[in-house]
């Protein structure tokens, strides 16, 4: 698995996208997802991270948007064929890597309370239960969690 900062405005990229909106819009109301639009991934304190199979496909995404207080982890997506092989371990690795080089000392991420996968995934990797940060408010259909550098 090869993974690397890219653009997110690519074909298969946004389809990623695409399929991760659908799924979240599946479990939770339009008014509690709280996703980055394409012109907010293509702004400069944003990461984006692609996550390519052996053949090259496009098959997990992520982005970390830097600020000076935090990084927030965002857009984490694995593709359902991909899943069970490390791939999003490693790529919120590799973001908070390059977040690390960029003097990120705190990390922070919402996700819901239907993705328990998610959170046991970001639990695994030391991130704690936290409440609202920055601009959310209290949402019971948010989950957000910490993480120190």
């Amino acid at each position: 698995m090869d993974i690397k900062l890219e653009s997110p405005n690519q074909p298969e990229v946004v389809a990623l996208i695409d399929q991760l909106d659908a799924y979240q819009l599946s479990l939770y109301p339009p008014e509690s997802v709280y996703a980055l639009d394409m012109a907010s991934l293509l702004q400069p304190n944003v990461l984006f991270a692609v996550a390519r199979n052996a053949d090259g496909a496009a098959v997990a995404c992520g982005a970390m948007v830097v600020t000076p207080a935090y990084g927030e982890v965002k857009r984490m997506f694995v593709s359902p064929a991909a899943r069970g092989q490390g791939v999003a371990q490693r790529l919120l690795g590799m973001l908070e890597a390059e977040a690390l080089q960029r003097g990120c000392r705190q990390f922070m991420l919402e996700t819901g309370p239907a993705q328990p996968e998610a959170i046991g995934l970001y639990e695994r990797l030391g991130y704690r239960v936290r409440g609202p940060y920055g601009d959310y408010r209290d949402d019971p259909l948010s989950v957000f969690m910490e993480k120190a550098a």
